[in-house]
């Protein structure tokens, strides 16, 4: 392939609603919640659950949790990527645009962008460090979907994972490395992803082998024995079983080993949001302090510091 292609960069993230209402977060779980690679369920038993009970229960409910952590410019997911593509494209000196799964600026609307400005090979970048046919997959997928739109197609270059990336361990570190110069450092680090059901694991999706890499790693970039770092899966929805240790439940027993402060960060998450921002930022924190730990600490996101554009730039100077 040509190394004079005129190239741009496709940053792909799960989405956001538009706006912080139960109307807006409806819309958005709908289209998020009938993806098969989301919830693989028969239709026939699903629609009638997500139309008739999830829904109408939930979007209210979660509407209220995106009003407590929506920001002056919009959804914190949406501000930091914007920011992440703003600063990529000064770097690079390329066009970046992007284009989330579900919701808006669509995969269609990131890709008709970079056709618009004469791009000729894309480099689609998932902002999921650790592979997952629900977030990885469902971004190509979509993908495919979008350029049945379009009579001519550019080259296209993905980027599967990062999960190990040298840079993207070492932003980490440095992140946490920031938090400890700025808070001390707590008795424990734990390093809390998404959660996926346990089947999907057990049918093949290769999500905890990436996450438990990320731990690993990141552990030995920081000088970390398994006394002092370890890891757990949020966001648990319904009633199978999800990978564990469920985060909720791990800090709950901390208390009781001895463990009177932690520090906690989401390496899944390659931007702050509502899962981070709320989920733990807040509850999970209530959780721990609850069961008798005196500190909790949460260390933000990647976001759009200067070591993740730049680990962002090398891989698409790699691909």
């Amino acid at each position: 392939m040509s190394d004079s292609l005129k190239t741009g960069v496709l940053l792909v993230n799960l989405g956001t609603p538009d706006e912080p209402t139960a109307k807006g977060v409806k819309r958005f779980l709908e289209q998020f919640l009938h993806d098969h690679r989301v919830v693989d369920m028969s239709r026939w038993l699903w629609c009638p659950i997500l139309h008739g009970i999830i829904l109408p229960v939930r979007a209210p409910k979660v509407a209220k949790l995106y009003q407590s952590v929506w920001m002056e410019e919009g959804s914190p997911l949406m501000v930091y990527s914007r920011r992440q593509a703003d600063k990529l494209a000064r770097l690079t000196q390329k066009p970046v645009a992007l284009g989330m799964t579900y919701g808006t600026p669509s995969l269609y609307d990131g890709l008709s962008s970079l056709l618009e400005q004469g791009v000729e090979k894309v480099v689609v970048l998932p902002l999921y460090p650790q592979y997952s046919g629900t977030t990885t997959a469902a971004a190509f997928d979509g993908l495919a979907k979008a350029g049945k739109s379009f009579s001519t197609l550019p080259n296209f270059s993905f980027v599967r994972d990062y999960h190990d990336h040298p840079l993207y361990i070492k932003a980490l570190a440095a992140q946490v490395r920031t938090h400890w110069q700025k808070n001390g450092q707590a008795d424990y680090l734990l390093c809390s992803y998404h959660g996926i059901p346990k089947r999907y694991a057990d049918n093949g999706d290769i999500y905890p082998q990436h996450c438990e890499a990320t731990t690993r790693l990141l552990g030995q970039e920081l000088g970390l024995d398994d006394s002092k770092i370890g890891m757990s899966y949020q966001s648990i929805f319904g009633r199978e079983e999800w990978l564990k240790p469920y985060t909720d439940k791990t800090l709950e027993q901390m208390p009781g080993k001895g463990i009177s402060s932690i520090d906690i960060m989401t390496p899944a998450f390659s931007v702050d949001c509502l899962e981070t921002l709320e989920e733990i930022a807040v509850e999970a924190k209530q959780t721990f302090l609850e069961a008798g730990g005196e500190s909790f600490r949460y260390i933000e996101c990647l976001n759009d510091v200067d070591d993740h554009i730049q680990m962002m730039a090398d891989l698409i100077a790699n691909a």
